[in-house]
């Protein structure tokens, strides 16, 4: 079978990501119209389009997207390959970790994760809306909790299992009864980087949803978190995140926490599964959130 030119495939991959000929034209430093040449290229190599407008984005048809995520697998493939025939291995990782569990789990074990790793960085980059790895080239891994399910090119491993649940102050907390309708005289704080944590909440626990009398949003979890523990209302955190919280009493569960097997999981491109730099990063998530 006759293969598409790469650097075709290569631009209209940057597009797809961008959503974005102008997006897609700084990432490769070229100007727009060889990023736009480089489209009819591959769209008369196929001989269909490969995008519809949505106002000024470019969105890629479902066939069009399938191919543009294999595509993004086979260039980290390549890249990869490349970098161990030059005999050049990873000594530093770029981790996206979410911001909630950055601060409050992972923080405080830095150094023990940077004794462990020895002569291996590990930057960590707080990550205040959590996307999947495919959307972030500039790193080399993410950490990701809940229901994520890994695409193409993509290898997950769990290492730690968790639990959520609503969380006030005491003195909130003093207020409720033990039906958690009773909440709905309180004020629900919501993050906007984790939107849909009381709706699953409420799905899992087996909890009706309850009419809160005030929702108020905030950009990030960490935010919501810090309302609860000034005593504006309730919010839904993930167990891991407010371990001190808990363990100092400033913050209550009154409906205890569910559990959530799939928990958290170390993301990284297939090829890097077995690479030592991230397989000792992953043992130590492993040896750590077994401990939690």
């Amino acid at each position: 079978m006759r293969l598409p030119p790469l650097n075709a495939v290569r631009a209209f991959e940057a597009v797809c990501r961008h959503g974005s000929i102008l997006k897609a034209a700084e990432e490769l430093n070229v100007v727009r119209g060889a990023v736009r040449q480089q489209i009819d290229t591959l769209e008369n190599h196929f001989g269909r389009k490969l995008f519809a407008r949505d106002g000024r984005r470019l969105v890629p048809t479902s066939q069009a997207s399938a191919f543009a995520e294999a595509s993004g697998a086979a260039f980290d493939i390549l890249q990869r390959a490349a970098m161990e025939l030059e005999g050049v291995g990873p000594d530093r990782i770029r981790l996206g970790v979410p911001s909630a569990f950055a601060v409050w789990w992972l923080m405080p074990r830095v150094a023990d994760m940077q004794e462990s790793l020895g002569d291996l960085v590990v930057d960590i980059v707080p990550m205040t809306v959590v996307e999947p790895l495919q959307t972030h080239p500039e790193l080399d891994a993410v950490i990701m909790g809940g229901e994520y399910r890994p695409g193409l090119g993509v290898t997950a491993m769990r290492f730690m299992e968790d639990e959520f649940g609503p969380v006030a102050t005491p003195a909130l907390v003093a207020m409720l009864s033990k039906d958690p309708a009773a909440m709905g005289g309180l004020t629900m704080l919501v993050s906007r980087s984790a939107p849909k944590l009381w709706a699953e909440w409420f799905a899992e626990s087996g909890t009706p949803p309850v009419t809160f009398s005030r929702r108020q949003e905030f950009e990030d979890l960490l935010l919501a978190l810090g309302a609860a523990r000034s005593g504006l209302g309730v919010a839904i955190a993930p167990r891991a995140s407010i371990e001190d919280d808990l363990e100092r009493g400033q913050l209550v569960a009154p409906y205890g926490f569910i559990s959530r097997p799939l928990g958290y999981s170390l993301c990284c491109r297939t090829p890097d599964a077995k690479r030592p730099a991230f397989t000792a990063l992953s043992s130590w998530l492993l040896r750590r959130g077994g401990r939690a």
